[in-house]
């Protein structure tokens, strides 16, 4: 039954550049080394998430969206993208520099490989001193400009950096060229998508002296050149009062830093709600039916619920839902 806050088990996920920080600041339980990416809620096939929780554990996402419909993800979710969850949420630990990269917008993605696009953004959970995020371009590309400067192997000196701490947020479109730099841990929230065009990954080797595929022409259409500089958000930090970091065509997501109790009227919203805690612990209740939450957990809240009361000491969450 849809009457209570649903958690996932989490899917992690072994890679070249990840560390230790998603067991040891998350608490995430695993025997794998190395994990860069801890996958909270997906439905992206082979790697569709699974309740932990409540009378529907074990069940998919996807199975439960077949059973419920609307009343999980709400009428106008339901409306636009039937069965599949539209986003995925993700941890990241970036022990290493992740590769330079950029996502294809929808059209791109559609036509090349029968998926959507991949807009984004982060949240800086944690970051070590002197930690970095390549955001966009320090200068006006074009194409000529672009391939000159892979071939020449001299791109890292036409990318910008941003020097980042905890609380830091970045906007993440479709086109633009990023990294997430070695010392980050990242809340993500994306497109239901894993599209990426890697154009320069540091010159690294796995075990076997391999390097990883670049992907250098595919990239150049779905290039943005024009991308210069940051686009760092801002939001306020007001106790139980929501604030916009992210509104954009994909998602909505709020800050929410919550002391105490705070009620939130669900009912003229018609999409599902999701909870990550970045800091702190407490309990979310929907319809009597309460469920603890801590840094490094994800929570969803069905579009029929109405209401959620959240309640903590000091708690700070991300809220997302769909922009309707």
């Amino acid at each position: 039954m849809l009457n209570y806050p649903i958690k996932f088990n989490p899917i992690l996920k072994e890679k070249i550049w990840g560390g230790e920080k998603l067991k040891k600041i998350l608490h995430k339980k695993t025997a794998k080394h190395n994990v860069g990416e801890s996958w909270e809620l997906s439905s992206i096939k082979g790697n569709v998430s699974v309740v932990s929780n409540g009378s529907l554990k074990g069940l998919s996402l996807t199975e439960i969206i077949e059973i419920y419909k609307s009343d999980l993800v709400g009428v106008d979710v339901y409306e636009r993208f039937g069965n599949t969850f539209p986003l995925l949420f993700k941890f990241i630990d970036a022990k290493e520099n992740l590769s330079v990269q950029l996502h294809p917008n929808d059209e791109i993605a559609s036509k090349r490989h029968g998926s959507f696009g991949k807009t984004e953004m982060w949240f800086v959970m944690d970051a070590d001193d002197n930690s970095e995020l390549n955001i966009g371009f320090s200068e006006p590309m074009n194409p000529e400009k672009y391939k000159q400067a892979i071939e020449g192997k001299n791109i890292l000196e036409k990318l910008n950096f941003e020097k980042v701490t905890k609380g830091d947020s970045f906007f993440i479109k479709e086109g633009l060229v990023h990294a997430i730099g070695a010392g980050c841990l990242i809340a993500e929230i994306q497109q239901t998508s894993d599209v990426t065009y890697r154009i320069y990954d540091w010159d690294r080797v796995d075990s076997e002296g391999n390097e990883r595929a670049l992907h250098t022409d595919l990239a150049m259409e779905a290039l943005d050149y024009g991308a210069v500089g940051a686009e760092k958000c801002s939001y306020q930090k007001e106790i139980n009062q929501p604030s916009n970091i992210v509104v954009c065509d994909y998602f909505i997501t709020n800050y929410l830093k919550i002391k105490d109790s705070f009620t939130r009227d669900l009912s003229h919203v018609l999409s599902f709600f999701v909870y990550i805690c970045v800091k702190g612990s407490g309990t979310i209740c929907v319809l009597g039916n309460i469920e603890n939450i801590e840094a490094g957990e994800t929570v969803l809240v069905p579009a029929k619920t109405g209401a959620v009361k959240i309640c903590s000491s000091e708690m700070e969450l991300l809220e997302i839902s769909i922009n309707y």
